[in-house]
């Protein structure tokens, strides 16, 4: 079928850039750089070693230095163990079974450790992840000839247009407590849907707490499993969690993002763990282990005799790791077989533990963010699904500039809500923002309709204070400077930080340092956000809140909100040119991070060429939000 060809090509497309980035990225740097990149981790330490599934062994590894670097190391993901002895020669591939702080356990594609790990340091390279594409590709794949198939494959059909979804009779549920109408409405679509519902939520509308209920709903109306993705492991935490709480008995399969205890015994690694049948594998385990030993001292010259000796001593710990394969697997059954949800990242939900399962209903949260291959892997495994999210935050992240202007970019979410608007429940109130904060936003992408809840409409830093405020520096001579593929505008920040100081000393008079507001300063632009940064050291007046202060990109704010928001649009030339601050989507979301104030630091002269910010400048001066930097600095 067209539809998916085009999709398998486009991710072909991707698959290849991101491959050639990568490569670019490894293949001639040192070790420094890789690890300064997050690819690597060195040098680390062997802390133990256990037989695993099939012939292989899971080594336990510690990072011991440079601790403090970020990395991209996840569950699931392909990596290298190697020694600096030899790095080309010394190497071993292997899948990472868990990640959590500084250790890593990576099953690694043999039985035993290699003799070099005594050689040299020790290091963790993760490979190219072909895994995810490998799964994408063979889900579009599946989907496509579904697709094809008469009187099979409904699902497929309804997705991509060829099918009008359809909805049993509404059934009268109890009203739910704690939600409000369009809460409510979205949960009965979702319940009478037979084949597709979509929850579009925008910014502070409860989205989570109404999946939350909606899937309790499934489960009392008799569903007995339900399967519930997200595109990264964060939202996959977050749901969890929240179902947990409900008391539904959830199964988390991969590893968290946050490591708080009460996630982590949802995983499947925890629960093993406590299962009854585990005391009987550790005692095989431990038997094949003693085998093995002894096996290895007939490591010098040595006959036939002790070669068949050593041989026998490896077969017998071969037999004991089979049955130990058999009593994991039973143990793995039982514990996927008495969940009521299981929760996994989108390439996670074909994880060995439930690559056969089918499920009436999968949920895809933050499918505003998903990619469409990714999508096809949980969906093929359902009779109906759910989405959830907003297409006006967010976009996936895509590394092909091709492949996302050919239609990549397109999510599955946006295509479904504009072939099957009768599928849609917009939730419509929201408990985040004051109102003034949210009526740009709700008049631009959610035609009007966003309600600020009675207990956030009128919320204030202080009585009189204004929630929104666009400052304008036009005519400041705080001109942008290109660094690399980024822009930075040095003058900006600095005045930035003097108008924050103002307030924080305003604030000082309502507030005592425990009860401070929170604060975000962010930018769409990476370097302005390393320049904020270095400057924030340097202001004496916010030494005694820097705890409160956090300083990122507007994307690693997604999903996240703040008493204050100050957004440093950072652009500002003659030219009019704002690169990609055109991507409206973005600064939806930094401007709906904000509860109670809302402060846009740009140049009006360059930013009103576009129609999104000149209606926002207009906007502010209705409100009696405007104000000129000029009178700030007059004040000086």
């Amino acid at each position: 079928m067209h539809y998916f060809k085009k999709l398998l090509d486009l991710l072909k497309i991707e698959q290849n850039e991101d491959r050639s980035s990568y490569l670019k990225l490894t293949e001639s740097s040192s070790v420094a750089d890789r690890r300064a990149a997050g690819l690597t981790w060195y040098p680390v330490a062997i802390r133990g070693t256990e037989p695993s599934r099939g012939d292989y062994i899971t080594v336990e590894l510690e990072r011991t230095t440079h601790q403090d670097i970020s990395h991209q190391l996840r569950f699931g993901a392909s990596a290298a163990l190697f020694s600096n002895h030899d790095a080309r020669q010394d190497r071993i591939e292997g899948t990472i079974a868990y990640q959590s702080g500084d250790r890593v356990k990576i099953t690694l594609f043999t039985d035993e450790l290699p003799d070099w790990c005594r050689n040299g340091k020790l290091g963790i390279d993760l490979l190219f992840d072909d895994n995810s594409y490998d799964e994408m590709q063979n889900a579009l794949k599946q989907a496509s000839v579904l697709s094809e198939k008469a009187g099979e494959g409904r699902l497929v059909k309804v997705l991509t247009g060829a099918e009008q979804p359809t909805f049993s009779a509404p059934l009268l549920l109890p009203k739910l407590t704690g939600l409000n109408p369009s809460q409510q409405a979205a949960v009965e679509k979702i319940v009478s849907a037979q084949d597709l519902a979509i929850v579009h939520g925008p910014p502070g509308t409860g989205k989570t707490t109404t999946l939350v209920q909606a899937i309790k709903s499934l489960i009392s109306q008799g569903e007995k499993q339900l399967l519930v993705v997200a595109p990264s492991n964060t939202a996959v935490d977050l749901l969890s969690e929240k179902l947990a709480g409900e008391g539904l008995n959830v199964l988390r399969i991969g590893n968290p993002a946050r490591v708080s205890d009460r996630l982590m015994s949802l995983t499947l690694d925890s629960k093993m763990a406590e299962h009854g049948r585990m005391k009987d594998i550790k005692k095989l385990k431990k038997q094949a282990a003693e085998f093995k030993n002894m096996a290895h001292k007939y490591k010098r010259s040595f006959g036939k005799a002790e070669r068949d000796q050593r041989k026998a001593l490896f077969d017998e710990a071969h037999k004991i790791m089979k049955d130990v394969g058999k009593t994991e697997q039973y143990i793995i059954d039982d514990l996927v077989g008495r969940a009521q949800v299981i929760t996994a990242t989108l390439v996670g939900s074909n994880h060995y533990t439930i690559r056969g399962l089918q499920f009436n209903t999968v949920v895809i949260d933050e499918a505003g963010q998903a990619l469409e291959p990714a999508c096809w892997i949980p969906i093929l495994k359902a009779q109906k699904v759910i989405l959830a999210g907003d297409h006006f935050q967010l976009s996936p992240t895509i590394k092909s500039a091709k492949a996302a202007h050919d239609g990549l970019s397109n999510t599955l979410l946006e295509k479904c809500i504009t072939l099957h608007p009768e599928a849609v429940v917009l939730l419509e109130e929201q408990y985040r923002m004051n109102e003034a904060i949210m009526t740009y936003s709700s008049q631009v992408f959610y035609q009007n309709k966003l309600q600020a809840h009675a207990s956030v409409a009128q919320r204030l830093l202080f009585t009189a204070d204004a929630p929104f405020s666009y400052v304008d520096t036009a005519g400041c001579g705080f001109d942008e400077k290109p660094e690399g593929t980024s822009m930075a505008n040095a003058e900006e920040a600095g005045f930035l930080f003097k108008h924050l100081e103002k307030l924080v000393t305003e604030l000082n008079e309502h507030y005592t340092t425990e009860n401070f507001p929170t604060i975000a300063i962010v930018s769409p632009y990476k370097e302005q956000i390393r320049l904020l940064k270095d400057q924030q050291q340097h202001w004496p007046g916010l030494q005694l809140y820097q705890d409160k202060i956090s300083v990122n990109t507007i994307d690693s704010f997604q999903g996240q909100e703040r008493d204050i928001v100050y957004i440093s649009m950072t652009r500002s030339n003659t030219k009019g040119e704002i690169g990609f601050l055109s991507d409206i989507r973005r600064m939806n979301v930094a401007m709906t991070r904000a509860r109670k104030k809302l402060i846009i630091i740009g140049d009006s002269s360059t930013l009103a060429q576009a129609p999104f910010y000149a209606d926002m400048i207009k906007y502010a001066e209705q409100i009696n939000g405007y104000q000129s930097a000029w009178d700030f600095v007059a004040m000086d």
